[in-house]
């Protein structure tokens, strides 16, 4: 059984899920993190590290989009963990490709944004593919955190690249 969140708790939680989601909270931003990256050095792997910058945001935005999927749409499918979360290596990405994939990113976080934003949006309620046979009981509440932790981690992976591949 679900207890729905009322009132001032409800708008004090969601206020709390969008500042982890769109504010420096212990954790950069993904805007951080594309200002000042030297775009020619999106496909290198600095010694030592098995990913690029580009295999970390394509990432970043598949699982992002993945999780979206998952709480929107009725015909949801998982992909295949973990190489259905991974770019195909067989071609380098362009500097379109990165602007592209951030783009992308940033339009599916404010898709996620706006169910947070919609009041008909319980958070303490099972998201309907959750709920499935199956399902695993995740909560509107679950997935918005899930984003959110996700995307802080591999966000910090991706600044420790610019990092050290020079881009300040």
């Amino acid at each position: 059984m679900t207890t729905k969140t009322t009132g001032a708790a409800d708008a004090a939680l969601r206020n709390h899920i969008r500042a982890l989601l769109t504010e420096r909270q212990a954790h950069v931003l993904l805007d951080d993190v594309l200002e000042g990256f030297p775009p020619g050095r999106i496909n290198d792997r600095p010694e030592g590290v098995p990913y690029s910058a580009w295999e970390v945001l394509w990432h970043l935005r598949f699982t992002q989009r993945d999780i979206l999927d998952f709480v929107r749409d009725e015909g949801y499918v998982e992909p295949e963990w973990p190489a259905g979360y991974w770019p195909d290596n067989t071609r380098e990405a362009t500097p379109e490709d990165w602007h592209a994939e951030a783009r992308t990113f940033q339009e599916d976080l404010a898709a996620l944004l706006t169910l947070l934003d919609d009041p008909s949006t319980d958070l303490l309620a099972v998201v309907p593919n959750g709920a499935k046979p199956g399902g695993g009981g995740q909560t509107w509440l679950r997935e918005f955190l899930l984003v959110a932790d996700h995307n802080a981690y591999h966000v910090g992976q991706l600044m420790l690249l610019k990092r050290l591949l020079g881009g300040g």
